[in-house]
């Protein structure tokens, strides 16, 4: 395919995906591996950054998130999933990078000060954490990657990316590195089923790729929707309202939704009935992610196997590029003796 560019992206292992992973980022995984070649990292060590005191969550998490890339539909015949620490030259790259930020500029990158500030660290930031963005330039570097997929928010991670490949090949005469390219998505936050902004699993509001067909019947149940909408009769609100925004993300039916949105800002439309749809296009999409998930689970040792030959083959991929850093640094020092 000559056209064919090289795509890093992943997840960090926390716990299971959910409805808003799907729309963020996982459906377009498996569109892109249909073109590109695709790295998908389950990125542990940057887990363990801010759980290192739960190592085991990650671990079985590592198979839960597998699961899940597999029942949506990522192939590892097209894409290459691995874990983030079995690939020895990740850490090693991130070790030589470092030498080449200064900590007040990692201090001052807009997503590590949100998140220190969501996490609730204050002065206890652990240092692992505050130097995870130049670990992911190692990510990114290492593949090559001339296109990493992300949300608005971590724009300013592969900006100090594209610096620090920048700093590289002009302070050792090369190009060896390679500057990557955001593709943001064009595909709104799901918000979560409480109506807050963010579908996310520390705040208990997530539909889960895995959730049974009761799970998701009594989150459904109780999804937020207008709160000025008390009686059927009223007219209720479309707009931030979670049942649409969800309906307008899954439901194939276009003309039917919009005759709901109709009728429901007109009056005369109960949430129930708007609730019962949403279930019915809810359990249609999932059922089938359910059935291969299960399916895949019955060989939990093959799932992992996959991830470690996965592994294998990202490893080979990143040591190269670390030999070529080497050589640029002059620190190849086997090619010298």
């Amino acid at each position: 395919m000559t056209n064919q560019k090289i795509i890093l992206t992943g997840d960090r292992p926390s716990g299971r995906l959910h409805l808003g992973h799907y729309v963020g980022s996982l459906a377009a995984r498996v569109e892109l591996q249909e073109i590109h070649r695709q790295y998908v990292m389950l990125a542990d060590i940057q887990a363990l950054t801010d759980h290192a005191h739960e190592p085991a969550k990650i671990r079985e998490s590592i198979l839960e998130v597998a699961l899940d890339y597999l029942a949506v539909g990522i192939d590892p015949k097209k894409t290459t999933i691995f874990i983030q620490s079995l690939v020895p030259a990740l850490a090693e790259l991130t070790i030589y990078y470092l030498n080449l930020v200064t900590w007040n500029r990692l201090k001052h990158n807009p997503t590590v000060k949100l998140e220190i500030q969501q996490k609730g660290f204050g002065e206890n930031v652990p240092a692992g954490f505050m130097i995870y963005p130049i670990s992911q330039a190692a990510d990114i570097t290492a593949f090559k990657a001339q296109l990493v997929p992300v949300g608005d928010d971590q724009i300013p991670m592969i900006e100090q990316t594209v610096e620090v490949v920048r700093k590289f090949n002009r302070l050792y005469n090369c190009s060896v590195l390679v500057e990557p390219e955001a593709i943001i998505s064009t595909i709104a936050r799901l918000p979560g089923t409480d109506g807050k902004a963010k579908m996310s699993k520390g705040l208990g509001n997530a539909i889960f790729l895995s959730d049974s067909a009761d799970v998701v019947a009594a989150k459904v149940k109780g999804m937020y929707t207008d709160a000025g909408h008390l009686h059927v009769e009223d007219p209720g609100k479309v707009e931030g309202n979670p049942v649409f925004t969800y309906l307008d993300a899954f439901g194939k039916d276009k003309v039917k939704i919009a005759d709901l949105k109709a009728h429901y800002q007109r009056g005369g439309l109960g949430d129930s009935v708007v609730k019962k749809y949403l279930l019915e296009v809810l359990q249609a999409f999932l059922d089938p992610i359910r059935q291969r998930r299960e399916s895949f689970a019955k060989d939990s040792s093959a799932v992992m196997n996959m991830l470690f030959k996965g592994s294998d083959i990202a490893a080979q991929v990143a040591h190269q590029t670390l030999m070529e850093v080497r050589d640029a640094m002059g620190i190849n020092y086997r090619s010298y003796f």
